[in-house]
This record gives C-alpha cells, sequence and structure tokens, in this order.
C-alpha cells in the first residue's frame, strides 16, 4: 500500500513538473505554442501511437500555423521549434551553421557502433569524416560505379519481364527496392545480393529488419536520444548489427589479402582505412593528405558502410516507386519522359553516364517527385550555441532541438500552386530561379546537405530509364488515388506498396 502511494505520489509530482514547468518554457520566451501538449509525449503523440507519419504531423503544424515563422512544441520533456520561414531555415542549415551544426538525434559509438556514421556524428568527428568522405562521393567516382548500377538495372529488367508473363499486379515498391538492395550490396559492399532473384534472401531480410523501429522508438531516437543513453540502449538490432559488421569486416579482410581493387565505395573506404584519405579521381595527388591523414578504425568505415546501405537502398527505392506512380497517372508525362529516354539511349549507344545526364526532362520529373514526396519528410537540427534568431527576437538556448518542415514547405501553396498537382515544368530553370533557394529541401541544404546526392539521382533514374524503356506502367485497380502514407516509418512511404500494371511497349 506504502510502495503503490509513493507510485501515484511521483507521478502526479511528474505530472505538475511537466504541465508547469516544461511546458511553459515557450510561453516565457513568448513563442506561439498551437495546441496543448500531453503528457508525456508533447505535441508527438499521433507519431508516438502510429496514427500519423511525423512528416504528415509537422506538415500539419507548418500549414496552420506558419504565419508565425517560429512554432513551439513539445517532444517528450523537449523543448522543439519548428521553423516555418524560409529564410529562417536559411539561417538554421547554413547563415548560422555554427549554432545548429548537429541533429540532436541517437549517436553512440559505445553501445552502438553502426550509429557512429555520417548522418548522424556531432562535432568535429562529424566534420571530420565529412572532409574524408566527400572525395568518395564526387562525380568522378559515381561514374567509376555506373558500371554496377546499370548492371543491376538488368536484372531489374528481367524481373520485370517474367512479372509481366504472369499478368499479376507488380508491387514497384518491392521491386525497386530489391534493385537498390542489389546495387548498394554491391557498392558499399562488394557483393552479389542476388535479391532480384531471390526476393527473400539474407540481405533483404536484414534491411527490411532496420526499419521495423516502431514510431515510439524512432521518436525517442530522433527528439529524446538522452533516455537511449541514460539506459545505454543500443537503437540498431543486435543482429543487424552484427550481420553487417561481420559482411563488412570479411570482405575488408579477403580483399587485402587478395589485392583486390574494385570501382565501388567499399574500395574507398579501404583507402580510409589503409591510408586515411582518398585518392582523387586523377590518381595523381590525395585529398587533404596532408591535413588529414588520421586512418579510419575498422568500425568507422563499417558504419559509413551501413549508412550508406541503409540510406541509400530505402529513399531511392521509395523515389524510383512515387515517380513511376504518378507516371502511371499521368500517361503523357510518362510518353514524353520515355520519348527522351529512347532518344538519349540511342544518341549514345545505349545507357551511359552521359546519356542519363543529358535526360532533362526525366530529371526535373524525379525532382517533382522529391518534391511532392521528399523521403526524409523532417529535417532535425539542435542549437549547439545560444543564439538569438534573426528577425524574430526568440532566444533559443543551447540544447533546443529544432524541426524543419520539408514536407509542408514542398506542399505549401504559396510556394507551389496546386501543390497536390505533379507538374514537372515547375523545375524549368526560370521557375526555380524564381523561387525561394531553400524552397527545394529534398536532400536538405547547407554544410550538412546530402553526401550522397549525386548517387542518390543515379541510382534512381537509372532504374526508372530501365523500366520506362522497355515497359509501359499503368495504374492497377488496388491502388489508391492518393496513396496512403504509412504512419509508423519515418521515411515516408505507400502503406502496403504500389501496385502496378507493367505491359512490354
Amino acid at each position: 500500500m506504502l510502495i503503490s502511494g509513493l507510485f501515484i505520489s511521483i507521478l502526479i509530482l511528474v505530472y505538475i513538473y511537466y504541465k508547469y514547468v516544461i511546458f511553459n518554457f515557450w510561453r516565457k520566451k513568448g513563442v506561439f505554442v498551437p495546441v496543448e501538449p500531453v503528457v508525456p509525449t508533447g505535441n508527438v503523440t499521433k507519431f508516438v501511437i502510429g496514427k500519423m507519419s511525423i512528416g504528415e504531423l509537422m506538415k500539419n503544424f507548418y500549414m496552420k500555423y506558419k504565419e508565425h515563422r517560429v512554432i513551439g512544441i513539445y517532444t517528450f520533456f523537449k523543448p522543439n521549434l519548428i521553423v516555418a520561414d524560409l529564410d529562417l531555415i536559411q539561417t538554421v542549415l547554413t547563415k548560422e551553421f555554427k549554432s545548429f551544426h548537429d541533429r540532436g538525434m541517437y549517436c553512440n559509438e559505445k553501445i552502438d557502433p553502426l550509429s557512429g556514421h555520417l548522418f548522424l556524428l556531432p562535432g568535429k568527428k562529424w566534420r571530420n569524416f565529412r572532409v574524408k568522405l566527400t572525395p568518395t562521393f564526387t562525380s568522378g567516382k559515381i561514374k567509376q560505379m555506373f558500371a554496377i548500377i546499370k548492371e543491376c538495372s538488368e536484372g531489374l529488367t528481367k524481373s520485370l519481364e517474367m512479372e509481366t508473363h504472369t499478368k499479376n499486379a507488380v508491387n514497384i515498391k518491392e521491386l525497386f527496392a530489391r534493385y537498390t538492395t542489389d546495387v548498394i550490396m554491391s557498392t558499399a559492399f562488394g557483393i552479389k545480393s542476388n535479391c532480384l532473384v531471390e526476393p527473400n534472401n539474407e540481405y533483404r531480410y536484414w534491411g527490411k529488419k532496420f526499419l521495423e523501429l516502431n514510431p515510439f522508438w524512432t521518436a525517442i531516437m530522433f527528439f529524446t536520444p538522452q533516455i537511449l543513453d541514460f539506459f545505454s540502449i543500443p537503437i540498431t538490432d543486435r543482429g543487424v548489427s552484427k550481420f553487417f559488421t561481420k559482411l563488412f569486416w570479411d570482405n575488408v579482410k579477403y580483399r587485402q589479402t587478395h589485392n583486390i581493387v574494385r570501382h565501388d565505395f567499399m574500395n574507398l573506404l579501404i583507402q580510409l582505412i589503409e591510408k586515411g584519405y582518398v585518392e582523387v579521381d586523377d590518381n595523381k595527388n590525395t585529398a587533404n593528405k596532408s591535413s588529414n591523414t588520421n586512418k579510419f578504425t575498422i568500425l568507422e568505415a563499417t558504419a559509413q558502410a551501413f549508412v550508406f546501405f541503409v540510406a541509400g537502398f530505402e529513399t531511392s527505392s521509395t523515389t524510383a516507386t512515387f515517380c513511376l506512380y504518378e507516371l502511371a497517372i499521368h500517361q503523357d508525362i510518362q510518353d514524353k519522359v520515355r520519348q527522351e529516354i529512347i532518344q538519349m539511349l540511342k544518341k549514345h549507344g545505349g545507357l551511359t553516364y552521359d546519356a542519363m545526364n543529358e535526360m532533362t526532362y526525366l530529371h526535373k520529373v524525379v525532382q517533382e517527385t522529391l518534391r511532392k514526396y521528399p523521403p526524409v519528410p523532417i529535417l532535425n537540427r539542435i542549437c549547439t550555441k545560444d543564439m538569438v534568431m534573426p528577425t524574430t527576437n526568440v532566444r533559443i538556448p543551447e540544447g533546443t532541438n529544432i524541426t524543419i518542415p520539408v514536407l509542408g514547405v514542398h506542399r505549401d501553396p504559396s510556394i507551389y500552386p496546386d501543390p497536390d498537382k505533379f507538374d514537372p515544368e515547375r523545375f524549368n530553370a526560370d521557375q526555380v530561379a524564381a523561387r525561394h533557394p531553400y524552397a527545394f529541401l529534398a536532400f536538405g541544404e547547407g554544410p550538412r546537405v546530402c553526401i550522397g546526392t549525386r548517387f542518390g539521382y543515379v541510382q534512381a533514374k537509372v532504374g526508372i530509364i530501365s523500366v520506362l524503356s522497355r515497359f509501359k506502367a499503368k495504374l492497377h485497380p488496388q491502388t489508391a488515388i492518393p496513396l496512403e502514407i504509412d504512419n509508423k516509418i519515418f521515411v515516408l512511404n505507400a502503406k502496403g506498396g504500389v501496385n502496378l500494371i507493367i505491359e512490354p511497349l
């Protein structure tokens, strides 16, 4: 009885502390607070319980209250500032980067070594890794990897040819995920994973396994990682961690023993392990050799390969899926982009890196897909140095979470008129020039812009080219318009996949 009474008293005290101390943070600073937060989840309850995706939740806050420019909410016990003004977004991501250089998300290399990657790392270590890894994603390096990507795309077309004979609905998301898994396994680990031939093999299994985080743990990882640190809880599934660590280490050892050199990401990571730098494309000099020669440990390199795998296979497959979905609805746009694809393939004698880069209309189609369906629907930052947000008089203390609602910006009718309409012409040069430079945030912006942007575009485009050059995509009656977004995962994704009818030309 005494214990239960004590427990109830503690709960009451916690509730009062939340209600009258934590949840008064923004009001004391004069920041607009849209709705009353709930103990203990604050304003993200709908995401935590799986009722709404985090992208849509933040988009709703943005759409309803963007005239305030900054919106104060609470993510569990942490104050969180939604930045809803493009000039202020530019301030956070670029102009005042020194005060917002970290994401503030879970990163604990001691208990979860695979979390020590470029996307999550804070401070000086992030900067050092960024400098070292930047040469691995030059256009020259990606051009060297192009043959590997093209080879995987040929497996994609073979799989589709088999599907067309059965005349069944094709879950295009699953097929693209198997294709991108094959690409990433080959470029990041030097392994032919054959997911297009064996859809349920171990590589596809562990890739799916990593994305099975429920919304509660995802929210903790993004907004209150202190809880995970305090209880020493790793966010990466132990099986996933064990599988990818062994995979990477075995491959490093095999290549070093047999002196194997291949034009892939794995080879570049081995250079960072052995030398501490990546050779530049002309092989006559090195990138920052003299000032940056600290070598990667095997675990540090493993973490970079792992994030390349996770970010690469899911975001690119999602982008290609949404693209084919929209083209299935808009047959006129599909015909136009196919005409360009066939023309450029004929001009260059097949699919080459240069042929792909000359497909300007395809680029607009992919950009419009990323505009309407940004795979990463929010950007996270944390204030790393007390500062006053320019033009707002809002003082932001160190440790405050910042959220940039990418999906909200991309669906804002004042920026993109009729935002639900799929219109690649939005990305004509004159229209792009007329918009704010931070109106398109599919890959982020500023010093922490996605390092794999070029690779992501190439991987998605090659998959789309391979499909449209040989097949016609039509909408299956099972597929909804508009698509229902999956509420339970962070990456913007269609619930249940996307079913299309694929017919040979």
